[in-house]
């Protein structure tokens, strides 16, 4: 027996169909709505915690507009960026935090020429001390060492590793720990109070890249997200973290960041060796238009700029970059004219201004060294040599382990600084 005739199927399926077509239009879910979205936090550098502006509220009425201005324009800054986001009158700066509102202003107050307050910070200036016994001029000062990268087993990944043919690997990390070693106990018997920020070949964030490859497969950077995720190990989460504890914990009057220069060398199993060597310190500044729209590197640009840490890096780095010099016997690095991450400093050939992660985020003055170039035909001689006392004939001369030259030669340097009690102030 049939249920339905020929004629009444099609009319039926017909049926069926449009009752299908009737309950999708009814049952679909609603469209997506298109709605604009503020974002809970400012643009930030990666791995960088919003900052916190209320904490700058200690240096109102600490500065001049013009002083500030000054600063401002012709050490801290490379661009007019900062424009789109400090506004100066007489009296104030007004400076966008990047928050939403109500928040997305910080006042700065001026102070008048005859009321400024003092200067609230941890760490003394050299012409606060007061004068210390000839022989231990370093009393009462405490330096923190912060020997540059890791080395060791990371140094491939930190790509500061390199190799000529069967001799040694040259790690600039395994180097600065070296030099780092030898120059705490010299700065201990002038006076000084000495740590080191890191001291074996490990990292001190316990942070490893794995744990960032999310974040760097979030990310629009053109690299590998393995690639970026262990930059970001070695080079952000590592100095968040050393910064951490120099801030923290030590709160020195002043940090050594200890580096070898090099130039390119290409593949490091087969490396370029070139016939040049050059010197140079690095004091923090020079933020280009690209980092002054973050919000945490405009932060602690502020941050450093009221401190007044470029007065006190310039004394002492004027007198480390000489001394330096005049027992190394190295000439100054220039960098090119046409740089915009970098400023010179006036009658000081090896001191430049660079902002840089650590010099930025270590929260007193810090003097960034720039010695050598560790794939140059002679010092890369130097240190195969190794570490050795007294002077050996290393590519035709009489010489001192480079490792010992430079702990010397900084000791030096910080000694001749210190052991004048009062100095002018840089202009």
């Amino acid at each position: 027996m049939r249920l339905f005739t020929k004629r009444q199927l099609p009319i039926l399926l017909l049926v069926f169909f449009l009752l299908v077509f009737v309950l999708f239009i009814f049952l679909r879910p609603p469209p997506p709505q298109f709605v604009s979205f503020t974002p809970a936090h400012p643009a930030l550098s990666m791995l960088a915690p919003p900052p916190n502006w209320s904490a700058l509220n200690i240096y109102q009425d600490t500065i001049t507009r013009a002083e500030f201005e000054q600063l401002l324009t012709t050490v801290f800054t490379t661009g007019n960026a900062w424009k789109t986001y400090i506004t100066l009158n007489d009296d104030e700066a007004q400076i966008q935090t990047g928050k939403p509102s109500p928040e997305q202003i910080f006042t700065l107050h001026f102070a008048k020429l005859d009321s400024t307050k003092p200067i609230p910070r941890h760490w003394k200036t050299s012409s606060e001390r007061q004068p210390a016994a000839r022989e231990r001029p370093l009393t009462g000062i405490k330096i923190a060492i912060d020997p540059g990268h890791i080395g060791g087993a990371w140094a491939k990944m930190e790509e500061r590793w390199f190799v000529v043919g069967n001799e040694k690997p040259v790690q600039e990390g395994d180097m600065t720990l070296q030099v780092a070693r030898l120059l705490k106990p010299r700065l201990e018997a002038l006076g000084a109070s000495v740590t080191l920020v890191r001291d074996r070949l490990e990292p001190v964030t316990p942070i490893r890249p794995d744990a960032l490859l999310s974040l760097a497969q979030d990310s629009t950077a053109n690299e590998s997200p393995q690639k970026l995720a262990e930059r970001l190990f070695y080079r952000t989460a590592e100095i968040r973290a050393r910064a951490d504890v120099v801030n923290q914990v030590i709160k020195p009057d002043l940090v050594l960041c200890l580096h070898f220069n090099a130039e390119g060398w290409g593949n490091p199993n087969s490396p370029m060796l070139i016939d040049r060597t050059h010197l140079h310190l690095l004091l923090n500044g020079a933020y280009t238009d690209d980092e002054v729209i973050l919000a945490d590197q405009r932060f602690t640009l502020l941050e450093k700029l009221l401190q007044r840490t470029h007065e006190e890096e310039v004394l002492v780095g004027a007198t480390m970059s000489k001394t330096f010099a005049e027992i190394s016997e190295l000439p100054p690095y220039t960098y090119p004219l046409t740089s915009k991450s970098v400023r010179p400093i006036a009658e000081q050939p090896y001191l430049w201004v660079r902002n840089l992660l650590a010099n930025r985020l270590y929260n007193c003055p810090v003097i960034f060294m720039e010695p050598y170039v560790m794939n140059s035909t002679l010092d890369h001689a130097r240190i195969q040599a190794g570490d050795y006392e007294g002077l050996r004939e290393v590519a035709g001369k009489m010489r001192p382990s480079i490792f010992r030259e430079y702990a010397d030669a900084v000791a030096e340097g910080l000694k001749r600084h210190y052991e004048r009690p009062r100095m002018p102030k840089v202009k």
